[in-house]
């Protein structure tokens, strides 16, 4: 039994590569299938051209009517973020409308990349610039983008371009907030959300990540970076875990999880599908200047996470972590999980999940979340796709390439970010 006090996780919705819609999600994760393949793109590197893309979801169906004309300024990890908070309420067999408008707190995780490119000023260039031309006609071009340019370009490319509009449809105007970084701010929202429905200044919380990050200038900056994966393998390059790693590859998405406090659920006979236990939230410093990686980037936030929730790790039914696929990041997340497990360090199974979907930024620390309730509540654990080795130092980790048994109930899903930010999040499923 949950008792008063727990806040726990009533709904939950997912738009990934693998499809749209957490049991669909959930049924090719258990398949093995992958939502990263090749797109033709012409004039780039061939490994750019690997990445996760949603399909079937285009715009965004039934919406109010007098909402209606919004969705043409939502940018396009708004749109997948809006369909899996659509599913998270609908899911939670909610009735908003007897919970006050206040009491409704929403917190939005972007890391969304859709406008950081200039593809919206093509159909204005090409018109005034002839294939040879070799300066603009400047009074053309400027009347040519009032008359081909989208004017609403500058909102889509905001950090919290669904914010309003996802408040306005469900009307939460209690707590709030709209984090736009990278990892881990998809488990910050959750974090929020939990620690709102704690201190009993909301109801009900809802708490969202979107992101996109396959538009091209955004995937050439985050190779210039060293972190993408040059694909040598095509789609199966993404060995988060592996000796052979070598970086990761980008996709989009959107997820969702909404949660309430346990007896208040219990009362209006709501599905329980787990409770939030712990939560970690900590920064390391690296020991070089620049964007390296500290030694340990995780393991204390996974212990403040297991303190708060009065677990021990060594009982853990698995760990999730963050599983960028690179080599540092990696390293340093496998010295965290080993010193955490100690002498158990063979017991408890890991997995790292973003080779299903490809890294989509805020959107992947809810994702993560979401298929291990639903591993952990089946007594599974999911495989690690394209693993196969780990490096000399941690062999005895328990890590696989398909999917393992569990007997557990409790798992850690582990986030990170550039220059050691860190968030942990203790579930267990009912």
């Amino acid at each position: 039994m949950f008792s008063p006090a727990e806040v726990v996780v009533t709904g939950m919705g997912l738009v990934t590569p693998l499809g749209i819609g957490v049991e669909k999600n959930w049924e090719n994760v258990l398949a093995g299938r992958s939502g990263i393949s090749a797109h033709q793109r012409d004039g780039q590197p061939e490994f750019l051209k690997y990445f996760g893309k949603v399909e079937g979801l285009d715009r965004l169906e039934n919406v109010p009517r007098a909402l209606a004309g919004q969705t043409r300024f939502l940018n396009r990890g708004s749109v997948l973020g809006f369909q899996a908070a659509r599913e998270a309420v609908e899911g939670a067999g909610i009735e908003l409308s007897g919970i006050p408008r206040e009491r409704r707190a929403l917190f939005l995780a972007s890391g969304d990349l859709t406008r950081v490119s200039c593809e919206f000023m093509y159909p204005a260039l090409s018109r005034v610039a002839g294939r040879d031309a070799h300066e603009l006609d400047f009074p053309a071009l400027n009347k040519a983008v009032l008359d081909r340019v989208n004017p609403f370009f500058l909102l889509e490319s905001i950090s919290n371009n669904l914010f309003s509009f996802l408040s306005a449809v469900f009307e939460f105007m209690g707590p709030n907030t709209s984090l736009a970084s990278l990892s881990p701010c998809g488990a910050n929202a959750i974090e929020l959300a939990c620690r709102k429905v704690r201190a009993g200044e909301a109801d009900v919380a809802l708490a969202v990540g979107c992101g996109n990050w396959i538009t091209e200038i955004p995937m050439y900056e985050l190779d210039g970076l060293g972190i993408l994966s040059k694909c040598r393998r095509g789609a199966a390059s993404f060995r988060p875990l592996d000796r052979g790693r070598d970086g990761f590859i980008p996709g989009e998405g959107g997820a969702a999880i909404l949660v309430e406090e346990a007896g208040r659920a219990r009362d209006r006979g709501a599905r329980i599908l787990a409770r939030i236990a712990g939560l970690g939230n900590t920064i390391e410093f690296p020991s070089r200047r620049g964007l390296s990686v500290p030694q340990k980037i995780t393991r204390r936030s996974m212990e403040s996470a297991l303190e708060e929730g009065g677990a021990l790790a060594a009982d853990l039914a698995f760990i999730c972590p963050h599983g960028s696929g690179t080599r540092k990041g990696d390293r340093s997340e496998l010295q965290s999980i080993a010193e955490l497990l100690g002498d158990k360090r063979g017991n408890v199974p890991v997995c790292a999940l973003k080779p299903y979907t490809g890294h989509m930024g805020a959107a992947s620390d809810v994702c993560e979340i979401i298929l291990g309730i639903m591993a952990a509540s089946g007594g599974v654990v999911p495989g690690t796709p394209n693993f196969s080795k780990a490096g000399r130092d941690f062999e005895d980790l328990k890590i696989s390439a398909s999917v393992q048994k569990t007997a557990g109930k409790r798992f850690l899903s582990v986030s990170y970010g550039i220059i050691g930010q860190s968030s942990c999040v203790l579930v267990e499923t009912a």
